[in-house]
């Protein structure tokens, strides 16, 4: 029996919206990271890896573990990227460090395998939303994380609690379109870092869309959520393999 060496290949995973209150999703998120993670070149978080983030001083067992399962990959060989998503823009460099993250900048560009890639968390890119995105400027400011992370631990957590009872109620009277990205969004950030491979998340409607910019052919790849869909994105030079994890 001959057999065929695997490709060199990059994981990408957004969304997983972590609390101690879903140890099933923890747990799933362990076995990746112990089992499929360390044969990876390297480990893109694309935000939102925690419901909710209100600071790293906020210490407990649950951060910590998680912290210590992505350092033990980390350790192992295995760079891993984060990128804030809406839930998590407070992460700061005290948990990147236990973590063992690097943190990129909201949109970057990474050379996948030859291909240049334009990666982000995508609520950018939903700007039909525009309660959430006069919100969004505000939450990625200079001043105003600075004020929310100089409050009380209690204050903090009574605020996150009540945004996200706000937040919920908002989203169920949203229409589905006002909640995705402006096809226009899109192509005004492919071409203005000048890529034909968009990843991100958000959405949590994993699909991989075909596109036509500067009359090219593109893509746009969205990865899920890990609530319903554990999803994971697996590239390499010759493959794109968009899969959801059994939880």
């Amino acid at each position: 029996m001959t057999l065929t060496p695997q490709l060199p290949f990059t994981y990408f995973i957004s969304d997983l919206h972590l609390s101690a209150d879903r140890d099933d999703i923890n747990q799933c998120l362990y076995a990746f990271l112990r089992e499929q993670a360390p044969q990876a070149d390297a480990l893109y978080v694309l935000g939102d890896l925690f419901e909710v983030w209100i600071g790293d001083d906020d210490k407990n067992s649950f951060t910590l573990n998680i912290a210590k399962a992505f350092n033990v990959l980390k350790q192992s060989g295995v760079p891993v990227y984060f990128i804030h998503g809406n839930r998590d823009f407070l992460i700061r460099q005290r948990f990147a460090k236990q973590a063992g993250f690097e943190i990129l900048p909201e949109q970057v560009v990474i050379d996948l395998y030859g291909e240049p890639t334009l990666i982000m968390h995508g609520d950018e890119l939903c700007t039909k939303d525009i309660d959430y995105q006069a919100f969004r400027k505000k939450a990625r400011s200079w001043w105003w994380p600075r004020i929310m992370l100089s409050l009380p631990l209690s204050i903090r957590r009574k605020l996150a609690i009540k945004g996200r009872a706000t937040s919920k109620q908002k989203q169920s009277k949203l229409r589905q379109e006002i909640m995705d990205v402006s096809p226009e969004e899109v192509t005004s950030y492919m071409q203005k870092f000048a890529v034909k491979r968009l990843i991100h998340g958000h959405t949590h409607r994993p699909a991989i869309h075909k596109l036509v910019i500067n009359d090219q052919s593109a893509q746009r790849i969205v990865l899920g959520d890990w609530y319903e869909q554990g999803s994971v994105l697996k590239v390499s030079k010759d493959s794109i393999d968009l899969t959801s994890m059994k939880f």
